[in-house]
């Protein structure tokens, strides 16, 4: 008997008629023989909710922050509702089920309360949950430290706790979300973007990181690490309704026919930082970036090139919005040691990629890039390369324009 792991996402869930549909698409997988074990995430706007509470008590007594552990305790407690609501609907329907906090399981990880990583899921409880036939309805997104309090994994982390599931059961993992698939672009910007049918772990993980929101990009590292079948699959279906739909995410290998680009992706979440007039020797980038690692900014794109100064360079890269304030702050700290003359923030960029496998072994795919980004007037400040994707920053004022014009390009609306 296969094993199936079934992650519902906040939308999918987000109210008792919703949780009704899911509960039938289990029953579904059930029927069908699959031994049932469920990830879902808190009813959609549930978390934000939760975290805007802990901002309040936060800020309700001077002096008075709460600390990371009983940050998570509040905010995995949307899980918690949804998983003991699927629970009730399955047993109504006359199905054995039970809920099961991430505790329980128990899902391992370390004390990084906020952002927490997986160390190990000892499969017993699941898998006597499985031999008395049940389906085990799991709260997402938490898990437990060593020391036994709760701890959550990030934004989308429930996505990572049904990766990590499978993996442990040895079975494969369908993620339900609000669309029925992984496209070539979002289909809110491009209405001719196509559905995969496949896609390689690899390009998933770019798309993921670069702007994606399928699927969160630690459960794709994930997945592609443990080799866990992964399918994306609509939540807003009967069952039996659209038999084959969805995208399955697996080795490049099994793909036969591969494509130079396999998509266009986009992040409006983006800052420009520049740096005026370094000092253009050894040691400086160090001091720049190793600064902004202490502070746990991560940054992405970086260039370097020479000012008309004699030994001076420019430098710019980019960070997240919500680090941008920060990080201009930890220069402006260090600009005396650093050496350099100004830095000036630019939060009006958005980073455009496109990713694709075929990169490896085709050329002109920049070329192609450059050629229609220049037709339609839009100017590139950044470029950054990887081995299967190229992305650049632009004014965030052409993002729709540059996402349609590399689309049709590389005739992503032709699959």
């Amino acid at each position: 008997m296969s094993r199936l792991v079934m992650k519902f996402g906040g939308t999918s869930v987000a109210d008792l008629e919703r949780i009704a549909r899911v509960g039938r698409l289990v029953a579904a997988e059930v029927a069908a023989g699959h031994q049932v074990a469920v990830v879902v995430s808190a009813m959609a706007g549930q978390t934000n909710q939760l975290v805007a509470w802990t901002d309040g008590a936060g800020t309700a007594a001077e002096g008075l922050t709460p600390s990371d552990d009983d940050y998570d305790v509040v905010v995995a407690s949307g899980e918690q509702v949804t998983a003991g609501l699927l629970s009730m609907t399955l047993r109504h329907m006359g199905i054995k089920a039970r809920s099961w906090m991430g505790w329980q399981v128990p899902l391992l990880t370390d004390d990084a309360h906020g952002r927490a990583r997986i160390d190990e899921i000892p499969p017993a409880n699941l898998e006597a949950a499985f031999a008395a036939g049940e389906v085990a309805v799991i709260a997402g997104f938490q898990g437990v430290t060593r020391d036994g309090r709760i701890a959550t994994l990030g934004r989308g982390g429930s996505d990572t706790s049904a990766v990590a599931i499978a993996a442990a059961i040895g079975g494969a993992c369908d993620i339900y979300t609000d669309v029925d698939g992984v496209y070539t672009t979002d289909p809110r910007i491009e209405k001719k973007a196509r559905r995969l049918a496949k896609i390689s772990y690899e390009e998933m993980l770019e798309m993921a990181s670069l702007g994606a929101k399928v699927l969160q990009t630690r459960s794709v590292e994930l997945a592609m690490a443990k080799k866990v079948p992964l399918r994306v699959l609509s939540s807003f279906v009967e069952p039996g309704e659209a038999p084959g739909q969805g995208t399955i995410v697996c080795d490049e290998e099994e793909i036969v026919e591969k494509r130079i680009v396999s998509g266009v992706a986009y992040s409006r979440d983006e800052a420009k930082i520049t740096l005026f007039g370094l000092p253009d020797h050894p040691g400086v980038s160090s001091k720049i970036f190793s600064r902004l690692a202490d502070a746990n900014v991560n940054v992405d794109m970086i260039v370097q090139s020479r000012a008309r100064a004699t030994d001076a360079a420019n430098m710019e890269f980019t960070v997240g919005k919500r680090d941008a304030g920060r990080t201009i702050e930890i220069m402006r700290a260090a600009q005396a040691d650093i050496g350099f003359e100004d830095v000036a923030l630019n939060e009006d960029v958005a980073k455009v990629s496109v990713i694709g496998v075929g990169m490896r072994s085709h050329a002109g795919v920049a070329k192609t890039m450059f050629g229609a980004l220049a037709e339609k007037g839009v100017n590139i400040q950044v470029i950054s390369t990887s081995e299967i994707k190229i992305s650049v920053l632009i004014d965030a004022a052409y993002t729709e324009l540059a996402v349609r014009a590399l689309h049709a390009a590389y005739g992503l609306d032709q699959l």
